[in-house]
């Protein structure tokens, strides 16, 4: 099984199903929060839907396509950060991420966006890391200015959210450009 440590609060770790409780329970708890910014959250309504959505993740992983992993800090399950894939041809690939209300503020995802962006580079050899945050999304948009990561333009309407459109900021990193 796939694990990182980021440091000794902070550890990744791939999902497997019997965290699909655990999963949903956070999700669950912080639905008003994720729902801002994620169009998927009001269709997992119950725990053995992670169960399929786990199946693919690995399936993913096992094909060296990208994966999902639980961010744990200090043990207990705070977010999920991840690879959408690996585009090989070109060396990139985009990440995405999210955290608990009640983990924001203590340098959490920063320290793991920064991990994972390490990974890429020197465990992987991929040459480009991308993030898409919603523009209005200041908290996610916070994580690639503060590591650096250059905002190369805005998708208009790049993302459908419930009931409207809402336009993605993209932020992009090249392995000559990162600081580790």
């Amino acid at each position: 099984m796939f694990v990182l440590k980021v440091d000794q609060d902070i550890e990744l770790q791939l999902f497997q199903k019997r965290h699909a409780k655990e999963l949903f329970y956070l999700v669950d708890s912080n639905r008003s929060h994720l729902r801002e910014w994620l169009p998927w959250v009001d269709s997992m309504v119950s725990y053995e839907q992670y169960y399929s959505v786990i199946s693919i993740w690995l399936k993913q992983f096992a094909e060296d396509n990208g994966f999902n992993a639980g961010i744990r800090y200090k043990g207990e399950l705070c977010g999920c950060v991840g690879f959408h894939e690996f585009d090989w041809s070109n060396g990139k690939t985009s990440l995405g991420y999210y955290l608990a209300k009640g983990f924001e503020g203590k340098g959490i995802m920063s320290k793991t966006v920064r991990a994972l962006t390490n990974y890429a580079f020197f465990e992987l050899g991929l040459n480009r890391v991308e993030i898409r945050c919603g523009v209005g999304n200041k908290k996610s948009r916070n994580i690639p200015e503060r590591l650096g990561f250059v905002q190369e333009g805005i998708i208009r309407d790049g993302e459908f959210l419930y009931d409207h459109h809402h336009d993605l900021a993209v932020y992009g990193m090249l392995k000559h450009e990162w600081k580790a």
